[in-house]
């Protein structure tokens, strides 16, 4: 794996739910601290490998200068990375990983009945362009 200069965000590009969090991501990173590549795009597969089996399996995974975290982790190092939510994601991550990833995968395996599939993600507005990999 190649030295990385910023946190990137991987994501499932034809996942509503993770659309939506992208956005949510966007709106709160105010520093632009972070990266976003989708886990079908050139650059998942060059730093992380392609994603293997079904899709409803697949995770969020952040790669930053500590490693690769996916899951419940990721989730948890992002909103401490965007300072949300006063501390409470460093106490989450005290909780077994066993635990909160089995909340993350039950979230996970519903998402696309509750949120659906998107066909291309959103464009995003040109400020914010050079934040997304290939």
């Amino acid at each position: 794996m190649s030295t990385i200069d910023q946190p990137i965000i991987f994501y499932d590009g034809e996942c509503g739910f993770c659309d939506r969090t992208v956005q949510w991501v966007l709106q709160k990173d105010k520093n632009h601290q972070f990266r976003f590549a989708a886990l079908q795009g050139e650059t998942a597969l060059q730093l992380i490998g392609a994603p293997v089996g079904d899709p409803s399996t697949w995770s969020i995974i952040l790669l930053d200068d500590s490693g690769k975290s996916d899951r419940s982790t990721a989730v948890l190092k992002i909103a401490q990375k965007l300072r949300y939510g006063f501390g409470l994601p460093g106490a989450l991550l005290l909780i077994p990983q066993f635990l909160r990833d089995g909340v993350y995968k039950a979230i996970a395996k519903v998402r696309y009945r509750i949120f659906g599939k998107v066909s291309m993600c959103q464009l995003p507005p040109p400020e914010v362009r050079a934040m997304f990999l290939p």
